[in-house]
């Protein structure tokens, strides 16, 4: 059974005079435990496409559907909470907040849950030990490389325990053997886990571990 749907979606942006067709009609469908690759120049709409398949935005027409649930019928305050619960969200730029340590960075998205005390503690000490990460939990991002930032962003995604996991070009700003390190680390947890990963980005490693590429061009997707 599909996990997530996306039906005929279009996004369209305007500019001066000028619309902009980022999606143009697009299909997708998802099933739980994949592990996708949505690859495209830049440009084509592939971050676009993340950005709705995430509920960060809204398309101009179309259905998403996630867990049979219409998405495109609910209120803001419903898909806020939704995504809240279901997405976990890992950023190129790892996005963590500067004057937090790695553990408080982690335990962020579980105090907007309202998750009590010793559920957290347990969650970050157990996802830190899967990541990696357990002895640098009072470390503040800049005391740590950017292979263990981006570890800690995972682990803040992953402790919320999501239904998916999406991550925009999650090796952009690393080298390539921490790049390497990151990518056997998910592919580790989609397969234990079972968490769906999508991933936006033109790395030719991700593509090649991907069960399903996803290749959008001019906001359409390639066949």
């Amino acid at each position: 059974m599909s996990f997530i749907v996306l039906k005929d979606i279009r996004k369209n942006y305007t500019l001066g005079k000028t619309i902009v067709h980022a999606l143009a009609g697009v299909d997708v469908e998802i099933f739980k435990g994949d592990y996708i690759c949505i690859a495209g120049p830049s440009g084509s709409g592939k971050t676009t496409l993340l950005n709705m398949i995430g509920l960060l935005d809204v398309p101009s027409s179309g259905e998403i559907f996630f867990a049979s649930k219409n998405i495109t019928q609910m209120t803001d305050k419903e898909v806020s909470k939704f995504r809240k619960q279901q997405i976990g969200f890992i950023f190129q730029s790892f996005n963590l907040i500067p004057v937090l340590n790695a553990y408080e960075n982690i335990e962020f998205p579980l105090l907007l849950q309202r998750v009590e005390s010793s559920e957290r503690k347990k969650r970050i000490e157990q996802i830190s030990e899967e990541v990696g990460i357990k002895n640098y939990l009072k470390h503040k991002p800049d005391e740590l490389s950017g292979g263990q930032r981006q570890r800690v962003a995972i682990a803040r995604a992953l402790v919320i325990k999501p239904s998916v996991i999406l991550a925009d070009e999650p090796t952009a700003n690393l080298d390539s053997v921490n790049g390497q390190n990151i990518l056997q680390l998910m592919k580790k947890l989609n397969k234990e886990e079972k968490t769906t990963f999508i991933i936006a980005s033109h790395d030719h490693k991700i593509m090649e571990q991907a069960d399903k590429l996803i290749r959008v061009v001019d906001g359409k997707i390639a066949k």
